[in-house]
């Protein structure tokens, strides 16, 4: 395989990690904003369900990065 399909899977690693990360964030997001126009005082346990898919955005970096260290 050449350094071309390591670099396109590294590219669709970060890709797909964003896109599913935005889409779940869309969602808790939608979510948490009704929530907080009910509760003010939730906000900030709130907060912590909007950051955890962001887990999904590093673990496609490092997917990516390990695939962009197989191309030396």
């Amino acid at each position: 395989m050449g350094p071309g399909f390591v670099a396109i899977g590294a590219g669709l690693a970060m890709a797909g990690g964003a896109i599913g990360t935005a889409w779940a964030q869309n969602a808790i997001g939608a979510a948490a904003m009704g929530t907080i126009a009910e509760r003010p005082e939730t906000g900030g346990s709130l907060l912590a369900w909007l950051v955890i898919p962001e887990t999904i955005v590093v673990l496609g970096f490092v997917i990516a990065f390990l695939l962009t260290g197989k191309i030396a």
